[in-house]
């Protein structure tokens, strides 16, 4: 058996067993009701791509497959959620069977929330970013800017009580120009003011860590946007950094065009695209797995999207989309591809390591509680009451 997480590694029940499938029942087949449709949870352990255009059901589906590895797998998850559809995941829904209300208070789930009024804070440590990362939320060059550059390599500051004014005090105090200058750009940005810094308090790479079964991060809820992109980048640092630990984590990236995109343009966006493409050439070996869900598939970087092995596919209706689906994911039949121009909201087509065959589906029904949804348009109380009109 060759897989990340051999050997004596607690987390090697994940791959017990080649010929020992934990199938994940996610829908029916569609044209044969009555069929279900199964996943093989075995092969999560590579890179996902989840693609459908807006209203094809595409979050929705998406919550299915995610409760299924919940429920049925030990394997850790973690949701970075921009638009906090997944803050209620750990929430059987109304009416479920006992049975399944009764597994999910077994799962071990944990919800931060960005924005300072959360109750749960998503926080990160300022102090525990990589030395690139620090400079680039600052916009410091190393090159351009390498006296800068050099001052805050050179900064000591103790994680637990570190504050920005007290940082920008220090370096001010210092009588050096280079560090005065690297006080003013900090003033000036105001980005240690930002709500996601810890500021002494836990962090949720901590957590992470931990690996609890899931994780859900609602990084769209604050004031700059940077600083979505910064939490998503201090979690996937120390992910990386803490490779060799095999650990495995299906790293789920919901809108995942806002953090990996080919068309970067801060810095903070070039860094965190590198260490997303270093996870989708190399994570598979340590046990870091990608799901990535989007709207379009050119909206990801190339050199991560051709590293996915898995394949889930809703409406899309542009012709030159699915003709780059065709060409980067060669098992999926490019007749089946070009359906997807029909398919009606909830339908999708599966190819890829995690199933027998290219198969549509037809998604069943979540278990667990759904917090997005689209925004319905407000009517007048008799044009509800009217039938709709039809010529």
């Amino acid at each position: 058996m060759n897989c990340a997480c051999a050997g004596e590694n607690p987390w090697a029940i994940l791959c017990a067993g080649e010929g020992i499938m934990t199938a994940l029942e996610i829908g029916e087949t569609f044209g044969i009701p009555g069929t279900p449709a199964f996943l093989d949870a075995r092969k999560f352990n590579r890179h996902t791509f989840w693609c459908g255009q807006s209203g094809s059901g595409k979050t929705y589906a998406l919550g299915v497959v995610l409760e299924q590895l919940l429920l049925e797998t030990e394997l850790p998850i973690l949701i970075l959620d921009p638009n906090a559809d997944f803050v209620r995941i750990h929430e059987p829904r109304p009416g479920a069977p006992a049975d399944v209300a009764r597994r999910w208070s077994e799962v071990d789930s944990r919800v931060f929330r960005s924005g300072a009024a959360s109750t749960a804070p998503l926080h990160v440590r300022y102090l525990d970013l990589s030395p690139a990362a620090k400079a680039a939320v600052l916009r410091i060059d190393p090159i351009a800017d390498a006296e800068e550059y050099n001052a805050l390599l050179h900064f000591e500051g103790d994680a637990a009580t570190f504050d920005g004014p007290r940082m920008v005090a220090t370096l001010r105090s210092s009588g050096d120009a280079a560090q005065a200058r690297l006080a003013n750009r900090i003033e000036n940005l105001q980005v240690l003011e930002w709500d996601l810094w810890s500021r002494g308090d836990a962090s949720v790479t901590d957590v992470i860590a931990e690996r609890p079964r899931a994780t859900v991060l609602d990084i769209g809820g604050f004031d700059h946007p940077d600083e979505s992109r910064v939490a998503a980048l201090a979690v996937i640092e120390r992910l990386w950094a803490e490779r060799e630990s095999r650990k495995p984590l299906l790293i789920v990236i919901d809108e995942a065009h806002n953090l990996a995109s080919p068309e970067v343009q801060t810095a903070v966006e070039r860094e965190l695209l590198a260490r997303l493409t270093q996870i989708a050439a190399e994570g598979r070996k340590f046990g870091l797995w990608l799901f990535l869900s989007t709207q379009r598939p050119t909206k990801i970087h190339p050199n991560i999207l051709s590293q996915c092995d898995n394949l889930g596919l809703m409406r899309v209706n542009a012709p030159r989309d699915l003709a780059e689906i065709a060409a980067v994911f060669g098992f999926a039949p490019e007749i089946l591809v070009e359906k997807a121009q029909e398919f009606r909201q909830g339908q999708a087509l599966f190819a890829g390591g995690f199933i027998d065959q290219p198969t549509v589906i037809q998604m069943g029904e979540r278990l667990s509680e759904e917090a997005g949804g689209d925004v319905r348009v407000p009517l007048k109380l008799a044009a509800q009451l009217r039938p709709p009109h039809r010529a």
